[in-house]
């Protein structure tokens, strides 16, 4: 590996710093002056590097990889092992590919069921997306090859995706958006970070000094190098003054002229351009020699064996699953056959093997295509066929799903419905089937209304990978137990998630109006009814939980301790879910929030206990007034659910949390004034000294009224405009109390 010091840029002239600011090509940077190209290429879920040369964007002319499971399906795992695994296999197969950065993994989040590359994230919470990312890029820096996390930020959508502006209060993005980003920058050290397309509050995010430099490495400690998203720079002087390193992809050279002449005319510091070079040029850090290869064999069993830990077993009545030896099976749907197993766009993997389910399931069961993939045929025709097979068989098993029509990157989908001539063909089987299990692939959530209540067991694979098909073909026949629990809510209709009314946003603005009531946290402070919660999974075993104790732990954290028993007949795995309920503290908090997880393997009848460290932010809520994380004194309880919405046990714990101490100017209302923690009594004395004698004598209730009617009025148009008689010199004296008492 080369290592690159800021001196070894001494002798580097201006234009020569400059071109180490964009790409050579598609897929390289500029070598400069002994400094090699480093080659970056798309992920996240295997390595997609162009066949020939860089000089043109080539999606479909891919070298051969293994295509992992993908985010969709990570997420569902809750499981970082698997996420670090990929990331471990992918390092090897991009230092086989002389590939040096590997792009991703995304942690956006799942603001809407409907974004068209949902299937790229993890989950519509930050804290598991975290995680998981965190998890993924540890594998793959581990392995000598760079990760790039992205998109950041609030790249929630793909309608508009270039320019549109999300527009979201800081609370929300500190909460919400920004969280999974900052575990990922914190704990993993990616190689670089990826902004995004999408502007943010008005600004492009290539060009966001306050995201890429105030939050990313001022705050948070990036060190590291900021590439573009491909084609997301608008303007680049700008974006070299804001933070944003590396402009990919590259232009010949037409950028870095224009840097030399911003340098040159004064308009910007030349410091700007040394301090982004010499993080482009560390990155050369990454550059080795090409290896001998991968095991292509191994790898692919490795994806099977990871995805089978991702699909969610959704429903399962009466026990059909996993199927009986000896059962006549009736196999319908064209996906049992010709398998989608990851989504369209820039991350499509030309992978070195696909296993379809029909082929991995027994040669004796029967088979009918029930529908195509284009649309095309006669659809009664092929559904009569696979109602025939169904009423022949003890169990029809139904493969449906989305194509890559349906989803992709590039546009948000429109429904949630799976094809109705896909509906169609379940209700028509389920009808004439003595038992009916459906399978699903898809990368973003689809309802399962109108035929749900038609079968007896739902098993959602998402998007599986390249050995999805035999992964799962165990999960059916019981070789593996069904581990998974969703990562995002399925609900009952479109319109009841929170962003309905605000996606995708109108002439040029998407705004977050639901704020940080985000999937489940909607859900469950609403009361809104929903077909499946975040945190749902089922297995062909049972668990119990028993003996929860909380600690407080010291400076406002706490300690979980319980016990998981396995309770059936099959070894399984099992996910604790530790969530955090409160109504401390000055803002609407959500009913629930998940603080904690760990994935726990038992086997039958075994018990072990389980730890889990809470850190200040699981109490947390940032404060905009005071600019940052803030625990409220008061109550929390701590909660362990089987998903979102069932909690199976619960203890409570008082903090002491943060006594902030807020600071008062004559801007502040009258309420903030006569409430206030240090001053308010002495405030208020001061003014009813100087009322008149029937207002100094009313009641609490009629002077709670009059407070009720001027209380959000400035402190200095109370005074003005009322003749309050309280001394200007007393407030200033109340004030610097309370700087000094903030300290």
């Amino acid at each position: 590996m080369i290592h690159v010091s800021p001196d070894d840029l001494d002798g580097l002239t201006l234009e020569e710093k400059a071109a180490l600011l964009s790409g050579r090509d598609f897929w390289s940077t500029k070598p400069v002056d002994g400094l090699p190209a480093v080659v970056l290429t798309d992920g996240p879920h295997g390595v997609r590097r162009q066949a020939g040369d860089f000089d043109a964007l080539g999606i479909f002319e891919n070298l051969p990889a293994t295509c992992f499971p993908p985010a969709v399906a990570v997420g569902s795992s809750w499981d970082p092992s698997v996420a670090e695994r990929i990331g471990t296999a992918i390092a090897v197969e991009a230092r086989a590919l002389g590939v040096h950065v590997v792009l991703g993994p995304g942690v956006n989040i799942k603001r809407s069921p409907l974004c068209g590359r949902n299937f790229e994230y993890y989950a519509e919470d930050p804290l598991l997306a975290g995680v998981l990312g965190a998890a993924h890029v540890r594998g793959q820096e581990g392995g000598g090859v760079g990760a790039s996390v992205k998109h950041f930020a609030a790249n929630n959508q793909e309608t508009e995706r270039m320019q549109v502006s999300a527009d979201v209060d800081e609370r929300t993005l500190r909460e919400i958006y920004l969280p999974a980003f900052e575990r990922v920058v914190t704990e993993a050290r990616p190689a670089t970070v990826m902004c995004a397309y999408n502007k943010l509050n008005g600004v492009y995010a290539s060009q966001h000094r306050w995201l890429l430099t105030d939050v990313l490495r001022t705050e948070w400690g990036f060190g590291g190098v900021v590439v573009s998203d491909w084609g997301a720079v608008d303007d680049r002087v700008a974006a070299v003054a804001a933070g944003l390193d590396l402009q990919m992809p590259g232009n010949h050279g037409a950028s870095d002229r224009q840097v030399v002449d911003a340098v040159r005319s004064g308009e910007l510091d030349e410091s700007f351009v040394d301090v982004s070079a010499g993080r482009v040029a560390a990155l050369t850090r990454y550059v080795t020699e090409p290896t001998d290869g991968f095991d292509a064999e191994a790898h692919s069993a490795l994806a099977r064996e990871l995805a089978a830990e991702c699909a969610v077993l959704l429903k399962n009545d009466g026990g059909v699953l996993p199927l009986a030896p000896g059962d006549r099976i009736a196999v319908v749907g064209e996906f049992a056959r010709t398998p989608r197993f990851q989504g369209g766009g820039s991350s499509n993997v030309n992978a070195t093997s696909v296993t379809s389910a029909l082929d991995a399931l027994p040669d004796d069961v029967v088979f009918a295509p029930g529908f195509t993939l284009d649309g095309s045929g006669d659809a009664a025709a092929l559904r009569e066929e696979a109602v025939r097979a169904a009423s022949g068989a003890d169990v029809a098993v139904v493969f449906a799903g989305l194509s890559d029509r349906e989803e992709s990157e590039g546009f948000d989908r429109t429904t949630l419905d799976l094809p109705a001539v896909q509906v169609e063909l379940i209700r028509a089987v389920a009808a004439a089937a003595a038992r009916t299990v459906v399978v699903l692939s898809h990368g973003g959530v689809v309802s399962l209304e109108r035929w749900h209540d038609d079968v007896d067991a739902i098993l959602d694979g998402f998007l599986l990978g390249q050995a999805g098909g035999a992964a799962l073909a165990d999960l059916l026949l019981g070789v593996a137990n069904p581990s998974g629990h969703l990562a995002e809510t399925i609900p009952l209709r479109l319109e009841d998630n929170p962003s309905y009314l605000n996606f995708p946003g109108e002439q040029g603005h998407v705004r977050y109006g639901e704020g940080v009531m985000v999937g489940y946290r909607h859900y469950a402070t609403a009361g809104v009814p929903v077909r499946y919660p975040f945190g749902h999974g089922l297995s062909y075993t049972t668990f119990t939980t028993s003996d929860l104790a909380v600690e407080v732990t010291g400076d406002d954290a706490a300690r979980v301790t319980q016990t998981v028993t396995n309770t059936g007949e099959r070894a399984g795995k099992h996910v604790v879910q530790v969530y955090v309920a409160t109504e401390a503290g000055p803002v609407r908090r959500p009913a629930r929030e998940l603080r904690a997880f760990t994935k726990v393997a038992l086997e039958p009848g075994e018990s072990q206990p389980v730890t889990l460290d809470l850190d200040r932010r699981a109490f947390a809520y940032w404060d905009v007034r005071e600019g940052g994380w803030v625990v409220a004194a008061g109550t929390y309880t701590v909660q362990i659910g089987a998903d979102s919405l069932d909690v199976v046990a619960e203890a409570a714990v008082v903090l002491a949390g943060d006594g902030v101490v807020p600071e008062l100017t004559m801007q502040s209302s009258v309420v903030e004034w006569f409430g206030h923690p240090v001053v308010g009594a002495e405030c208020v004395q001061l003014f009813l000294a100087g009322m008149p004698a029937d207002l100094r004598d009313a009641d609490a209730d009629e002077q709670a009224g009059m407070l009720q009617m001027i209380g959000s009025m400035p402190m200095h148009r109370f005074v003005t405009d009322f003749g309050a008689s309280i001394p200007p010199e007393e407030l200033e004296r109340l004030a610097k109390e309370t700087r000094a008492a903030r300290g």
